[in-house]
Parts: C-alpha cells; sequence; structure tokens
C-alpha cells in the first residue's frame, strides 16, 4: 500500500496572495478608520474614508500583485526560452548538466546519466525546468490568480473594520474598530497557519501584533493632527 502525505506546498501561490490581501485590506482600512476617527471628523467623512480606501487598496493590491507575478512568469519564460535553445544545440551537454545535478544530490554518476537520459526522454525542457532552473508547476507564476485573489480578499478584510464603523458609531467606534479588527486579523492569522500547515499560536500572534502596531500609530498621527487642525 503506498502511502501519500498531504503537502500543501501546492497551496503557496494562492495562499500568500489571499492572506496578504485579507492582511493589508484589514489593518489599512481599521488604521485609516482610526485615524480619521481620532482626528475628531464627522462619521460620514469616516465612513468617506473607509471605502475610498478599500477601492483605492483592492485595485492597488490588483495591480501590484498583477505586475510583481508577471515580471516573475516573464523572468521564467525567458529562463525557459534560454534553456530550449541550448537543448536544441547541445542536448548531450544538457544531459551531462543534469546528470552532474543528480550527482551532488548523491546519485551515482552511472545511474545519475540514466537519470538524466530517461528524464529528457519523457520531457527534456521540464526535466531542466525543475532540477536546473527551480520552476515546478506548483510555484509557477499565475499573474491573473494572484491578482483577483488579493483583490477579492482586500475588499473582504476591508469591509470588516469599515461595518463596524457603520453599526458602532460615536464615542466607542475607535476602539470597537480596533478591537474587533485584531480579533479579525487573529483568526486571519490562525486560519492562514492551519491551511499552510505551520503553527496556528504563531501565525495568529505574528498578524495581530504588526496590525496593532499600524493602527496605534495611525491613531497617534490622526490625534497629533486633529489637535493642530
Amino acid at each position: 500500500m503506498i502511502h501519500k502525505e498531504m503537502h500543501r506546498s501546492n497551496r503557496i501561490g494562492w495562499l500568500r496572495a489571499a492572506v496578504l490581501g485579507a492582511n493589508d485590506g484589514i489593518v489599512s482600512t481599521a488604521s485609516l478608520i482610526i485615524g480619521v476617527a481620532a482626528a475628531s471628523p464627522s462619521h460620514a467623512s469616516i465612513m468617506l474614508a473607509g471605502v475610498a480606501g478599500l477601492v483605492a487598496g483592492a485595485m492597488s493590491m490588483a495591480a501590484g500583485e498583477y505586475v510583481s507575478v508577471s515580471s516573475q512568469a516573464d523572468t521564467e519564460q525567458a529562463d525557459l526560452e534560454l534553456e530550449r535553445q541550448s537543448l536544441a544545440l547541445n542536448p548531450q551537454g544538457e544531459q551531462n548538466e543534469l546528470a552532474e545535478i543528480y550527482q551532488k544530490r548523491g546519485v551515482a554518476p552511472e545511474l545519475a546519466q540514466m537519470v538524466a537520459a530517461q528524464l529528457m526522454a519523457h520531457d527534456a525542457l521540464g526535466a531542466h525546468a525543475r532540477d536546473e532552473i527551480g520552476i515546478s508547476a506548483t510555484g509557477k507564476a499565475r499573474p491573473v490568480q494572484a491578482a483577483l485573489s488579493s483583490a477579492a480578499t482586500f475588499t473582504i478584510g476591508a469591509a470588516l473594520p469599515l461595518l463596524v464603523a457603520w453599526f458602532l458609531p460615536g464615542a466607542y467606534l475607535i476602539y470597537a474598530v480596533a478591537l474587533l479588527s485584531l480579533c479579525f486579523l487573529a483568526v486571519l492569522g490562525a486560519l492562514a497557519a492551519r491551511t499552510g500547515g505551520a503553527p496556528v499560536t504563531r501565525g495568529a500572534a505574528r498578524v495581530t501584533f504588526w496590525g496593532a502596531l499600524a493602527m496605534a500609530l495611525t491613531a497617534l498621527v490622526g490625534s497629533i493632527f486633529g489637535v493642530a487642525v
């Protein structure tokens, strides 16, 4: 009977973008609301700032992820094209190069040559992409997926503190937004850690700490400028 482990590395691409988007949505929008509220404007101004932050943030996340991951994809394609040309011009040299990689990993020279020859006969470019360049299907750049995932999760994350500010206006708005946003961050960190197979407590504490720091700093800035105005 073959035992198959449940590996989670295939989740790296979308999980990173999703966690980053949701975390930024909660932290940036909550911080924006707290900072504006600390300057003591009207509830309408607070909500307007929050909605504007949600829309601008979602678009910024989508654009940033798309451009960043597209650059990675372009680099991968350039490397693959270079490897494709090398395979066409010097297949034996490429086989020797692949065999040398396996030898450095502990495979005997004769066996390394056999493995390299068989893998190249099956899928030469795929073998070199995986073992020489380090490109695999798991870590392959997917710009559209990353952009949509980031924008969607940012929107969801930003909506949480925005709804709190909407339903709890008044003197307790800052405290309610800060406290509930930290709870949202803790849950997000725990879920992300669990999905990725990492320690849940560490994941929750990490995002909660940085979220609290961001909110505290923006509250300080808002109170300073509010008094100055």
